[in-house]
């Protein structure tokens, strides 16, 4: 049985997913000859560290009671640098300004020796190049499936099932709620205003859903797809992007009456990355409803390649998550 040591930085939903989804999978990995433990958890309000392992039934409890895991005064970096493990899950909340702190946790781990897995877009949007240089130069793995599509395996289907081709492009639906609202916006001729605030109500859109609407986040997933599909080194600001707030039930409705529907499409070429809302077929493999992602990838020896799932929630972005760490342990 192999013992593979990780910390959880960022204990919100997905970190808590995260610790679900290891409790309640130990007897498959243990099956694959691999034990999890997790010796760190910290978030906004402090850190648990146990050597021996943290019982996570309890860390759960305990964030849902008090609001916080806080059991020590040791900060993130202590954790990160100062404790022994292996893999450190990078879960912090996404900042598109200056990366952080999920861009420091990230440089803090490569340069202790190791292994980072993680779900936070906004770093990898603004420094991919620099993460996946020192990365290398420590001789350690990154991992950033849960980056892009939630439960949708992108970077996993190119880096390793096609291995061996040449990504021509790749166009998708990397937003959920995006989708969602233009979704029921088509169903019901609801204008978007009442269906954002549906959204809202039902957890699928933020309080502030400005990033999602605006398409900054589906703008953030593509240069992340770029760069490490294409060898990129593009920043969100290098994306041309349109958001779906201008989208008018009327609109809807006269693509509707052609066969076609309004979806906010992200695509990336070589030299070219574009978000926007765009025509799609009604019978197009990009034509999802609801909070569906889809990715549709063209190669020159296996032609188009088109995987669709669930793009966000807790369990659905833990699900990547847990398939790099088990990469990790199974390669390192």
């Amino acid at each position: 049985m192999k013992t593979v040591r990780l910390s959880i930085i960022g204990f919100g939903a997905v970190g808590q997913g995260v610790a679900r989804s290891i409790l309640s999978k130990q007897e498959y990995l243990h099956k694959q000859g691999i034990d999890l433990c997790v010796v760190g958890i910290a978030d906004s309000g402090g850190c648990e560290v146990n050597k021996q392992g943290i019982d996570l039934k309890n860390a759960i409890a305990r964030k849902k009671q008090t609001g916080t895991v806080a059991a020590d005064s040791d900060g993130v970096l202590d954790l990160i640098n100062g404790t022994d493990h292996d893999i450190v899950v990078e879960a912090t909340p996404t900042s598109i300004k200056d990366g952080e702190p999920g861009l420091g946790n990230m440089l803090s781990a490569f340069e202790s020796g190791k292994h980072v897995v993680t779900s936070n877009k906004g770093p990898l949007a603004l420094r991919f190049s620099e993460l996946k240089e020192a990365a290398e130069d420590n001789g350690v793995m990154f991992r950033y499936e849960a980056t892009v599509g939630g439960a949708v395996p992108i970077f996993n289907l190119i880096h390793e099932a096609l291995a061996g081709n040449t990504i021509v492009g790749i166009e998708g639906i990397l937003n959920g709620t995006c989708n969602y609202i233009l979704t029921r916006m088509a169903e019901e001729r609801m204008p978007y205003e009442l269906v954002l605030k549906e959204a809202q109500e039902l957890g699928i859109a933020e309080a502030d859903p400005t990033y999602d609407v605006e398409g900054i986040d589906s703008a953030c997933k593509l240069v992340i797809i770029a760069n490490s599909v294409f060898g990129d080194n593009a920043t969100y600001h290098d994306v041309d992007v349109t958001g779906i707030t201008k989208i008018t039930p009327e609109a809807l409705e006269l693509a509707n009456e052609n066969n076609y529907l309004i979806k906010l499409i992200c695509e990336a070429t070589e030299g070219k990355l574009t978000v926007a809302p765009r025509l799609v077929p009604k019978r197009h493999p990009l034509a999802v409803g609801g909070t569906l992602n889809v990715a549709s990838i063209q190669t020159d020896l296996a032609g188009r390649i088109t995987i669709s799932g669930k793009g966000a929630g807790s369990i659905e972005t833990a699900s990547s998550i847990l398939s790099d760490i088990v990469f990790i342990a199974r390669n390192s």
